[in-house]
């Protein structure tokens, strides 16, 4: 007797499976079922060859066409958030970062992505702010929420493309059509009016509404020295109310690797 189970049978990619019916594939290709179709042929000579149940074949195929949807769903999310470099959390070392480990820890479940609250990474350069951010963003896409990721010069264009028609609004609406929106890289350079602007609608539409997450090498309670004093008042005190600060310290993680010749591969 063959014993029964609740695991989707597994399947050996076979090179010399073959083809399906020409009706079935066109089939599977109007009802959009691409993975099942991908992987029919693999899964339909497995199943002969190990004498499934007709139970067991539905499963499997369908295992593949959720499995694929996933990786796809996952891929459009990753790139619509635009991330800078790609950096995840698997090639970040806690133990460099200043933030204290329960803290990173207590991020990482994006618990506050979900109650709606905002964070703020600030300290000098090098100390793993924009990487952090990055890695969180990456996880919380992992995890099946959109993200998007802009820049203060972003937001000084965004604005300025749609002031023209009188659509800022609704282009800040559908920014915030992402579950966390993340502004890096605050204090490096001079703040542009328009890029003063676009921070302070985009802080005020998501109050309550949406994370949002920043960068910055100055703390919030500096940004007057960035942008007019009664907007970057307007922006922190929305900012800051349901946020978390995290303020990194230490020497630039750049420079130090740098300085001890892990930045480049030796010359030969």
């Amino acid at each position: 007797m063959r014993s029964s189970t609740t695991t989707t049978p597994s399947t050996t990619p076979s090179m010399s499976a073959p083809p399906l019916p020409a009706e079935l594939d066109e089939l599977l290709r109007r009802l959009r079922l691409p993975h099942i179709r991908r992987h029919a042929p693999e899964v339909v000579a497995t199943a002969k060859a190990q004498r499934w149940e007709p139970a067991e074949v539905l499963k499997a195929l369908f295992a593949e066409e959720v499995a694929g949807r996933e990786r796809s769903a996952l891929a459009t999310r990753r790139t619509a958030a635009g991330f800078p470099t790609g950096k995840t959390f698997e090639a970040w070392q806690p133990e460099i970062s200043s933030i204290p480990a329960p803290t990173q820890q207590a991020l990482r479940t994006l618990e506050w992505v979900h109650r709606r609250e905002n964070l703020v990474v600030c300290g000098p350069s090098g100390t793993g702010k924009t990487f952090l951010l990055e890695a969180l963003g990456q996880h919380a896409v992992e995890q099946g929420l959109k993200v998007a990721w802009f820049t203060l010069e972003d937001l000084g264009v965004l604005l300025r493309r749609h002031r023209a028609d009188d659509t800022v609004t609704k282009a800040i609406a559908r920014v915030l059509r992402a579950d966390l929106v993340v502004v890096d890289d605050i204090g490096l350079l001079p703040v542009a009016a328009d890029a003063a602007e676009g921070l302070y609608r985009l802080v005020d539409a998501a109050y309550e509404k949406r994370s949002v997450a920043i960068s910055s090498n100055l703390h919030p309670s500096g940004f007057d020295e960035l942008m007019p004093k009664t907007l970057a008042t307007a922006t922190v005190d929305r900012l800051l109310h349901h946020a978390h600060v995290c303020q990194t310290s230490g020497d630039s993680v750049r420079l130090t690797q740098a300085l001890a010749g892990q930045g480049v591969s030796p010359l030969r």
